[in-house]
């Protein structure tokens, strides 16, 4: 087996200043890593967590460290995607994946004209046939108990290169995708609708015409090429009932002072300093909804239209789903992580205490508060899996 690095060091995650570095505690020592995957990662990165790094193979880097990858529940995930072709590569030649054993890799970075467009794609595989196949891969990091999904964030880019890739084949070639899920535990796959809902359409749309597969692979402290342990499923028919704008979501936000506020017929209120987490619902435009909450201007109508003018917006996380009651449920599960909340804000039409909650430190580097979302999200799916 390959081992893709020399030295492998543990060290505990600190924090994130920007997409690419993160700090970590080695031994003691507070060091700077580059992370080679610019995914939000809100459901890995907690602090305390144990991360695996090695030393900057490049003498002018700016960080001393490199990541090449992080636990979850005790299980070794990989975060380098620079490896992520020589894992499909290695995968594909060693007739690891189910249905392609007939493939082999015969380029890396293989480019293709169409229509006067240049395309370049990861590999390059043929068989005994002499049939030639475009294959992209994909490293997916966003898991929850028993399921997988992709992106964690807004991806325009992906979202045209799967048109493409649907060209393509209609123009005669042979052409998919990898995702290489990166938790072994994963046994489902599906497209990130609540983060991305055009891509989960497009995805939706050009799947059937694909040769695609997300195989959850296993990885160890050695970090020598992974085994797969399944090919996931995809439970296509979740995207007809979830994967519409419609649903509930957590506004996230930042109070850097105490405020005494007056919010509408409510009268005045009184708000600590602190991070909040507003839960909401629409029954349609979902997207609008949340892009109207980041909004400062804008005519009086909810009580969180009133506080918003007065903090800061760190995030929106839309939760797409058909059930009824998520609202309330969501409000409620919320409260249960949070310190404290605000009588009354927001549910007015409801029984619920609050639908604003407060606590000390933000949220989204909250395990507890990141666990809910993700409940939410991917684990209340299990029941609907087939």
């Amino acid at each position: 087996m390959k081992v893709l690095y020399d030295t492998i060091l543990k060290a505990k995650y600190t924090g994130r200043p920007n997409r690419f570095v993160v700090t970590l505690d080695l031994n003691g020592e507070s060091v700077l890593a580059h992370l080679p995957n610019p995914g939000r990662m809100w459901e890995l990165l907690f602090t305390g967590v144990t991360m695996y790094i090695v030393p900057h193979d490049k003498p002018d880097a700016k960080t001393k460290y490199r990541v090449v990858g992080i636990e979850r529940d005790g299980v070794v995930i990989m975060l380098d995607t620079n490896y992520s072709n020589d894992v499909a590569q290695h995968l594909i030649e060693n007739k690891l994946i189910p249905g392609w054993e007939e493939w082999r890799v015969v380029r890396r970075e293989y480019t293709v004209k169409l229509h006067g467009t240049s395309s370049r794609f990861d590999l390059l595989l043929t068989n005994d046939k002499g049939e030639e196949f475009l294959l992209e891969v994909k490293s997916c990091t966003l898991f929850s108990k028993t399921g997988a999904m992709f992106p964690d964030a807004i991806t325009e880019r992906g979202r045209k290169h799967l048109l493409h890739l649907k060209e393509l084949q209609n123009e005669g070639y042979h052409t998919g995708v990898l995702f290489l899920v990166q938790w072994d535990q994963a046994q489902w796959f599906l497209p990130d609708y609540h983060t991305d809902l055009e891509f989960a359409k497009t995805f939706k749309e050009v799947a059937p015409s694909l040769d695609w597969k997300a195989v959850a692979v296993a990885w160890d402290e050695t970090f020598t090429m992974p085994t797969v342990t399944h090919e996931c499923s995809y439970p296509s028919s979740i995207l007809d009932t979830e994967a519409h704008d419609s649903g509930v979501y957590v506004m996230v936000m930042h109070l850097d002072h105490d405020l005494d506020l007056e919010i509408g017929s409510k009268g005045m209120m009184h708000f600590k300093a602190g991070y909040y987490m507003y839960v909401g619902s629409a029954k349609a435009n979902l997207t609008k909804r949340i892009e109207r909450h980041k909004r400062k201007r804008k005519k009086m109508h909810w009580h969180l239209d009133y506080f918003r003018g007065h903090c800061e917006m760190i995030a929106g996380l839309p939760i797409r789903t058909s059930l009824d009651d998520a609202e309330c449920t969501l409000a409620d599960a919320v409260r249960g992580v949070a310190e404290w909340d605000v009588p009354k804000f927001g549910s007015s039409d409801c029984d619920c205490k609050s639908h604003l909650f407060g606590m000390t430190d933000n949220p989204i580097h909250n395990k507890a508060f990141m666990d809910v979302i993700e409940n939410y999200r991917m684990n209340k799916l299990d029941a609907l899996v087939k």
